[in-house]
């Protein structure tokens, strides 16, 4: 399987009157043909943020890429021109925005939205373009296709929203898909119904995908490789499989103990991660989860902890205590 994207030292960075906010710092990640992939962390460590960096979304003047290369498919896509980069969004590289409810436009319909991205990329006719819409409303399990598309945004159901999100995003045949929390404000049910669809999809079509998510669930069942954000940074990574069995960070591990799980006491008290997370403009030296960590030693805040292997198999961990967390972990039975 080879490299289908390739993040490294991506910096993103936005100017604000409190200071630089450091949203995406020094991050390098990869993700390979046909395979899934997550992103995971609390709210405002960066994840959406480097999606939209890939996509080169970035608002300016406020936001700015300030240093790092995306390869995909071996181009650098922060080097292309505008125009180039056009044609990779869509065609090439997909996104479902976080947020169905607002990402669509309400004054088209859903035929012309999803029929505009195929006339400009692929180049068809109206008439091919709208066989193409029915398709793919029919391909993501939206009933009646064909009497949808003069039909508006608010005439769908939240999870219909999603649904034609994954297949505005499946319109052109990319080869990756950025999903930024797929399953935000739909009700369990239909959360799982969506990821159902997407992994099916993607299994189907040899799509590669971009999970960002918090939602540890969602990772263990359809996540091939983590990568855990904490504070802008990649804190740890490794196979689904291998984190969850052996994490070898304090974040990872606050992560794992704050989800119920269903070997323990019903009564039993979940674990939180005691604090906040820190100011992304006042980052001082060491590691930023030092404040918050129960394993934190001395070095811990003068040095700031290199993500570097733990185990021959790839597992990577930014934690000079990496190796006490070993016996400080029961995986669920």
């Amino acid at each position: 399987m080879g490299t289908l994207l390739e993040v490294k030292s991506l910096r993103t960075q936005f100017r604000t009157s409190g200071g630089v906010v450091r949203a995406v710092d020094d991050v390098s990640w990869d993700v390979g043909e046909g395979e899934t992939v997550a992103l995971v962390g609390e709210s405002g460590c960066g994840k959406s943020v480097s999606a939209l960096s890939i996509m080169r979304l970035i608002e300016a003047p406020a936001g700015r890429i300030v240093g790092g290369q995306v390869l995909f498919k071996g181009r650098d896509l922060l080097g292309l021109t505008d125009e180039e980069m056009r044609r990779v969004r869509g065609r090439e590289i997909a996104m479902i925005f976080q947020e169905p409810m607002t990402s669509l436009n309400p004054v088209l319909t859903i035929g012309r939205q999803l029929t505009e991205g195929l006339e400009i990329h692929l180049g068809i006719t109206t008439a091919q373009a709208r066989a193409r819409a029915v398709e793919l409303l029919g391909m993501v399990g939206i009933p009646d296709p064909a009497r949808r598309l003069p039909q508006y945004p608010h005439q769908f159901s939240g999870g219909m929203r999603q649904r034609m999100m994954i297949a505005m995003a499946l319109a052109c045949n990319p080869s990756l898909v950025l999903a930024d929390e797929p399953t935000t404000a739909l009700d369990v049910t239909i959360q799982a119904q969506i990821l159902e669809l997407m992994k099916d999809l993607s299994r189907r079509l040899g799509v590669a995908m971009l999970i960002i998510t918090h939602n540890l669930g969602v990772v263990a069942r359809y996540a091939d490789r983590v990568n855990v954000m904490y504070a802008g940074k990649i804190i740890e990574r490794g196979t689904a499989r291998e984190l969850y069995g052996n994490p070898r960070h304090p974040y990872t591990l606050g992560l794992l103990r704050s989800v119920p799980r269903l070997d323990e006491p019903r009564r039993a008290r979940l674990a939180p991660i005691q604090g906040q997370p820190p100011d992304l403009t006042r980052l001082g030296e060491g590691c930023a989860f030092a404040p918050r960590c129960a394993f934190r030693v001395e070095r811990c805040a003068l040095e700031t902890p290199p993500l570097q292997s733990v185990t021959p198999d790839g597992h990577l961990s930014a934690c000079w205590e990496a190796e006490r967390l070993v016996a400080d972990y029961e995986p669920a039975r």
